[in-house]
């Protein structure tokens, strides 16, 4: 897994700002099965999975901290049509991103979808 593909963050409106056609809709891509995806993280991204058809599964890297302490995230299953939420954990401390200030994730199946959006807040 030398080459992980970038996933775009996107940004959440702030509070009070115009809600026009679109404004609120973001965009999921398929993720990356041989090399995985990584997306920069401030503390503030959260982490959207959409599953198509089947069983699949993602696994969220955890970086060793200054104790030496790892936390993968392994093989999270999702069923047909499942959708998860992360956010926790995937701050912009030590334990989740990696020196780049990237978090990586696997997926198992292209049928899994992601998206990341960066709260304004």
């Amino acid at each position: 897994m030398a080459n992980p593909t970038v996933i775009t963050v996107q940004l959440a409106l702030a509070p009070f700002a115009a809600v026009g056609a679109g404004t609120l809709d973001y965009v999921y891509a398929a993720g990356t099965l041989t090399d995985g995806d990584v997306f920069s993280v401030t503390g503030k991204e959260v982490l959207l999975v959409k599953n198509g058809t089947g069983t699949n599964t993602i696994t969220i890297e955890s970086e060793d901290d200054e104790f030496g302490r790892q936390e993968d995230i392994p093989t999270y299953s999702l069923a047909a049509g499942d959708f998860a939420v992360f956010c926790g954990g995937l701050t912009n401390t030590k334990g989740w991103k990696n020196s780049a200030g990237q978090i990586r994730v696997t997926v198992s199946s292209v049928e899994v979808t992601l998206a990341v959006i960066r709260l304004p807040l």
